[in-house]
């Protein structure tokens, strides 16, 4: 028998990198994932652990990088982790870096923000992923459960229909979704937050300002301006797991709907998903 596939590494390892050299402190929470490749087959086919690196090393490698890099972007760290296991470990070949960034918003007390004091930012989480080899690397930034609500602008009709379909064409309903969306990146930004914000902002500008015919239209033009906004980029994937907002039928009670009573559900959803790109 043949050993197709292996790889390995340590998951949830969980940092938080805090810059205190001034009286405004930056917290940076983390979760990272490392996986890596290379010569480790004989481990799995010949008992032979020689070449293996722990998976507790791993996490030691980890921290220690966090340690000497506290003040990196997302991005950077994540590239600053397969740096070090190609310096350390020359039978690693490929190593793919995930980070999730927990955020922390900074209180604002008085009217001014506040040097040491946060407040957990629930909406949405950041994440980054590097994939390297000694060849090179691919960096991938974006976010996941990020959630947008608008109340009217938004519609699903003129779609197809047959003996199956029960739903009634709506030009003016609620929309919501918990979005997903990552980046490629084809060069590093002068600042990658910076970037992602600006990508971020685009696309709510879009899906808040202008009226949706469909989820699908909205995702592919958030998806445009995501790539017209920040021209390092290359593509834009988007997938938008809808958030139901059902008219709430109170007609036995004598009241009828009049646009003000929903059911909120998301089960079972509808699932939109999409990659924009240039040319």
């Amino acid at each position: 028998m043949t050993l197709v596939m292996n790889r390995y590494g340590k998951g949830r390892v969980r940092v938080m990198r805090l810059t205190r050299d001034t009286p405004r402190h930056e917290p940076r929470e983390l979760t990272v994932e490392a996986i890596i490749e290379g010569d480790f087959g004989r481990a799995y086919t010949a008992a032979d652990n020689s070449t293996s690196v722990s998976t507790d090393t791993t996490k030691n490698l980890i921290n220690v990088v966090a340690h000497d890099n506290l003040d990196l972007p997302t991005e950077l760290f994540c590239k600053a982790v397969t740096e070090r296991f190609f310096r350390d470990y020359p039978q690693v070949e490929k190593c793919t870096v995930t980070a999730k960034e927990t955020k922390w918003t900074r209180l604002v007390i008085d009217g001014k923000e506040h040097p040491h004091s946060f407040t957990l930012d629930s909406n949405g989480k950041p994440f980054a992923v590097v994939i390297a080899t000694r060849a090179g690397l691919k960096t991938v930034s974006g976010i996941e459960g990020f959630t947008i609500l608008k109340t009217t602008d938004s519609g699903w009709a003129n779609f197809y229909q047959d003996p199956l379909t029960t739903i009634l064409p709506a030009t003016d309903r609620m929309a919501s979704t918990s979005l997903v969306a990552s980046w490629d990146w084809t060069r590093a930004p002068a600042d990658y937050p910076a970037a992602n914000t600006k990508i971020l902002d685009a696309m709510v500008e879009v899906f808040a300002t202008t009226y949706s015919n469909s989820m699908q239209d909205s995702l592919y033009r958030m998806g445009t301006a995501a790539l017209e906004a920040v021209p390092e980029i290359a593509t834009v994937s988007l997938a938008a797991p809808n958030k139901h907002y059902l008219p709430m039928n109170l007609a036995v009670f004598d009241r009828p709907f009049d646009g003000t009573l929903f059911l909120p559900t998301d089960e079972p959803h509808g699932q939109i998903e999409c990659t924009v790109g240039r040319g």
